[in-house]
């Protein structure tokens, strides 16, 4: 009789695994990335992380895959879609055409966008106000510099892009109306060469503290920052693992929230086209410090002054630039 009731317990085990196993594989989510990929250090692998929380948390088989060039996006998404993702992310605004296109070939299929539009109905895309948390860093880059000079050097000149140059811009005025800001875009966000080249003018111009939004070729940026032992702020996840004493701040952009949030809408049964923008009050956007380095409290008094005027309202930030 105990020998029945152990192989009935351990049918009831096996039972339950298969049962919960064929649960986890019915849902898959996926991700295709922009031509920065995988270990940028900023924004792809922010999206990989929330991917990664939903494989952790829900249970999701997951899968990246890698765009060499920008023709890769639409061939990328459609391998997903025919291998049955119940859920498929086109991390990046340059996505949007293609997203668009697939969209529409595949209307019963699930579908997600980070930093565009696409009004499809089974398209949910999310999009931040990254001016908001870039005027904290351009604040931040004002009060910590000694020239009064800092530096912006974006990706591709795109109007997403000018959101971070016209945020950080305005941010340093506000504390600084002298304040010279240096400004330059590499034209790419897969070349840590050029924003390194980029970085080496800035700081032989006099900055000494450059803000990037340009994916990998930030790297290059916090290259430069360390040679010249100068300092530079990140952006999109916390950088300053890469240099704590140089990168001294990040801009956070929480690619990897709204990546979990529609996996958790498909988890939970409530997936729905739509649109979603993520500021400080959604704490999309914000400013981490690195832990090497200490931040006077008159810095971190002054940014939560701002921080405040921006909640309330009280303080507009402009999201285009003025050139």
């Amino acid at each position: 009789m105990r020998k029945s009731l152990v192989i009935l317990v351990l049918s009831l085990v096996v039972f339950t695994l298969a049962v919960t196993g064929a649960s986890a594989a019915q849902l898959k989510a996926a991700m295709v990335t922009d031509v920065g990929g995988l270990g940028d250090q900023s924004f792809n692998d922010a999206a990989y992380r929330g991917l990664q929380q939903a494989q952790k948390e829900l249970l999701m088989d997951i899968a990246v895959v890698e765009s060499g060039m920008m023709t890769d996006y639409e061939p990328n998404l459609m391998s997903l879609v025919e291998q049955d993702y119940d859920l498929t992310w086109a991390v990046g605004f340059l996505m949007a055409d293609a997203l668009d296109n697939v969209a529409q070939m595949y209307p019963e299929s699930k579908f997600g966008i980070i930093d565009m539009v696409v009004p499809q109905p089974n398209v949910l895309s999310v999009t931040f106000k990254e001016h908001e948390g870039s005027f904290l860093a351009g604040a931040f880059a004002a009060l910590w510099s000694k020239t009064g000079t800092v530096g912006y050097i974006g990706g591709m000149d795109t109007f997403l892009i000018q959101k971070f140059e016209a945020g950080f811009v305005a941010g340093a005025k506000a504390v600084n109306p002298d304040v010279n800001v240096l400004v330059a875009y590499t034209g790419a966000f897969d070349d840590p060469g050029k924003g390194k080249e980029l970085a080496m003018t800035q700081f032989s111009q006099g900055a000494d503290i450059i803000y990037h939004a340009s994916g990998a070729c930030g790297l290059g940026v916090i290259e430069a920052a360390k040679e010249k032992n100068l300092y530079a702020i990140g952006v999109d996840s916390d950088q300053s693992h890469l240099a704590p004493e140089n990168v001294v701040a990040s801009m956070i952009k929480r690619v990897d929230v709204g990546v979990y949030a529609g996996a958790e809408a498909l988890y939970n049964g409530t997936f729905a086209g739509g649109h979603i923008e993520l500021g400080l009050a959604e704490e999309g956007v914000g400013l981490a410090f690195s832990p090497a380095v200490e931040i006077p409290a008159s810095i971190t008094a002054a940014l939560d002054t701002y921080r405040a005027q921006i909640l309330s309202g009280e303080l507009v930030v402009p999201d285009k630039p003025t050139r």
